[in-house]
């Protein structure tokens, strides 16, 4: 007997052994028994899957969700299924927020915006300096032509997407921007999302700013119902089946700012000069890209470094004289 013809009759043995035992476990799972007892499935260990309830009112930046609309009512529920059942990823949301929330509804604030629009944030990166597939990058996932036009720098030695609170400000600036433009926040968030000459476009082919009432692609047409299903689980993690203590967060760590306004040799050595290391450095300005700053112009920078070399996460640490 030839190979080939071997390899054929190992494989249609494995194959006709994989189907029967789907059909078994199949059949045994749809009597609801446990195999040896006969008796039902039950117990503390059941995992019990079920819907999620809707709130009665809700709203986005002040302006109210119409949850009386159908359509709306299940793209609503259908994010909150996701991100209810999706425990791990929802669950070390919970956990970031508590660190980069204070920050961003900070620069939120100080720009009179509405702090709904930190929500934006996790829609956008996960709370995470990301970079997507089409190089957009940082919390709020800039692309570099747009980063610029709002005031941020980008360079291969500084890159400002990276800078939470300078990031924070320059979406601060789309927002009000688009705000000034349509008149709601929620038309203004989905052009975040789409951004404006497709926002725009749809308000000229069907005739209303209203978010609601938009026919929008798959991505932008999800936008808002996500940004509202985070919103509502991040605000109330019980509600949603959530269980987390305060020490299970992520905690914000102290620090401190130093200033540069010379030329930077090397951030490894620099770091030693604060007792931290070279990660430690970059963790806390990942805007820095390089392991050296030219900066001929003498441009003054503000570096973070956490207090007295903060690391542990039992540590009390003080903030420096």
């Amino acid at each position: 007997m030839n190979r080939y013809r071997l390899r054929q009759i190992v494989l249609i043995t494995s194959l006709f052994l994989s189907v029967s035992v789907t059909i078994f476990l199949f059949i045994r799972a749809g009597t609801g028994t446990v195999s040896g007892t006969g008796s039902e499935e039950s117990g503390p260990d059941r995992h019990i899957i079920t819907p999620v309830d809707l709130p009665g009112k809700l709203y986005f930046a002040g302006e109210g969700v119409p949850l009386e609309n159908f359509d709306v009512r299940e793209s609503l529920d259908m994010e909150l299924l996701i991100n209810k059942y999706w425990q791990s990823h929802s669950l070390l949301l919970i956990k970031r927020a508590n660190r980069h929330f204070p920050v961003i509804e900070k620069v939120l604030s100080e720009n009179d915006m509405p702090d709904d629009l930190k929500y934006l944030a996790v829609a956008e990166s996960d709370l995470t300096n990301l970079t997507s597939p089409s190089d957009a990058v940082g919390y709020w996932q800039f692309l570099e032509g747009t980063a610029r036009e709002l005031g941020l720098e980008v360079n291969d030695e500084v890159d400002e997407r990276y800078h939470l609170e300078k990031s924070t400000e320059a979406a601060c600036k789309f927002l009000r921007q688009s705000y000034e433009i349509y008149g709601s926040w929620t038309t203004a968030a989905a052009s975040y999302n789409a951004g404006r000459t497709g926002i725009n476009k749809q308000i000229e082919r069907q005739g209303t700013k209203y978010y609601y009432d938009l026919l929008l692609n798959g991505e932008t047409g999800r936008y808002i119902y996500r940004v509202l299903a985070l919103k509502l689980i991040l605000s109330d993690p019980a509600a949603y089946g959530f269980e987390v203590k305060e020490r299970d967060l992520y905690p914000a760590i102290p620090t401190y700012e130093v200033t540069l306004d010379t030329p930077v040799e090397d951030f490894a050595a620099l770091s030693e000069r604060y007792s931290i290391n070279y990660k430690i450095l970059k963790y806390f300005n990942p805007w820095l890209r390089e392991t050296y700053l030219s900066n001929p112009d003498r441009k003054v920078y503000y570096i973070r470094i956490p207090v007295n070399g903060y690391r542990s996460f039992n540590q009390e640490a003080q903030p420096a004289d």
